[in-house]
């Protein structure tokens, strides 16, 4: 979906397709046509966003094979769906019963998570509309925090210089520019808001224009931290780091730790083959709610699961919509977006859906609901 905002720019909403993930082109083609299609035409809208997502085997084939990406690009206007920005975090879809923090790997200091992501700027670079100033790409927080040194920070350091480079002669050769968004998330080497503003405002703008590489702003990661959306966008401003892309989920909250069947209903939520990280108010955290036995209990507990704004969890559990809707403000209420470039980015719902048709509803609601907010902070929705 497309948003004018009241500067005039336009500011674009869609859905990351890490909801319906897919190996192979055909499964990505089918969710298009089967998912992402029956959104659209739910909302009603001339052209709905998705924010798609390759493996890396893929994300090769459609980067070095002219065929393959026209059959994509064939399925999106078919279905009348646009491509502003890719996922490149999960580097490939996870068939073990535990992933864990493998699910970060390749990270920085391997040269592989560099060559995928060179692939995603290729094929973005190619499928962007005409009429966006820039796409996005969102990553990963460099790395899980352990072992990690000054070699391996040197060498995530020296991946980032050549993604720059590759920016700017893709830019140089397409006229398309495509800008880097680095996610933070609990439990890596960029865990706080503050942490990846030190590392980035190395990319920022000389000038009034905007980087090559910013922050990926995930309301979900921001909220499990206990951070606050004022101070963030503070600590970003002062290093004159930019907002490439803004992510859009709650966190689950238990606010009482001491009830014993809200906690089994916070295990619920997700699934243990990836990390549910758990903070705790005011103290420390643990990498998984399977290790909750070792906070106090003393104080409200958040887990990092993506859950949708418009359906509330069942009670005692509640969610970070409060804090969702403080960054919807901060990123585009102002006189002028702090970004272009909204995706919806839930995969954790109370109860699995059971075909692409019901996971189709459940997006359309999401999209529906955060359509209502957009326009409430005075974006007009283009028709």
């Amino acid at each position: 979906m497309r948003f004018r905002h009241r500067d005039g720019s336009i500011v674009h909403l869609g859905y990351c397709t890490t909801a319906h993930p897919a190996a192979e082109l055909d499964g990505l083609i089918d969710g298009l046509d089967n998912c992402a299609g029956a959104v659209r035409k739910a909302l009603r809208v001339p052209v709905l966003g998705v924010g798609l997502w390759f493996p890396s085997r893929l994300a090769d084939r459609l980067a070095n094979s002219p065929s393959s990406l026209s059959k994509l690009r064939r399925s999106l206007h078919r279905n009348r769906l646009e491509v502003v920005t890719l996922n490149g975090t999960p580097h490939e879809l996870y068939t073990e019963k535990v992933v864990g923090t493998k699910l970060y790997c390749p990270d920085w200091t391997d040269p592989e998570r560099l060559r995928y992501t060179l692939d995603l700027i290729d094929v973005l670079a190619d499928l962007l509309p005409t009429d966006v100033p820039y796409g996005s790409i969102s990553t990963v927080p460099l790395a899980w925090r352990m072992p990690w040194s000054r070699t391996r920070s040197r060498a995530a350091r020296e991946a980032f210089d050549r993604v720059e480079q590759h920016l700017a002669r893709t830019e140089s050769r397409t006229g398309r520019t495509i800008r880097l968004a680095v996610e933070t998330e609990p439990g890596c080497v960029l865990e706080m808001v503050g942490q990846a503003a030190a590392w980035l405002d190395r990319y920022s703008s000389s000038d009034s224009g905007a980087s090559r590489i910013g922050l990926g702003l995930d309301a979900c990661h921001l909220a499990v931290q206990f951070e606050e959306p004022d101070e963030a966008f503070e600590l970003l401003w002062r290093a004159g780091v930019d907002v490439v892309k803004g992510q859009l989920s709650v966190a689950p909250t238990l606010v009482d730790p001491g009830d014993a069947s809200a906690r089994y209903m916070l295990g619920q939520l997700g699934t243990g083959k990836y990390l549910r990280q758990v903070r705790e108010w005011g103290g420390p955290g643990v990498d998984d709610i399977e290790q909750s036995w070792e906070l106090s209990g003393h104080a409200a507990w958040r887990m990092h699961a993506h859950l949708a704004a418009h359906a509330a969890p069942p009670a005692p559990l509640s969610t970070t919509t409060g804090v969702l809707n403080d960054c919807l403000t901060r990123l585009v209420g102002g006189g002028h977006p702090l970004t272009h470039h909204l995706e919806s980015e839930v995969y954790v719902w109370p109860r699995a859906p059971k075909s692409q048709q019901s996971l189709a509803k459940r997006i359309t609601k999401e999209l529906a609901w955060l359509r209502d907010r957009l326009t409430a902070l005075g974006l007009q929705e283009v028709h």
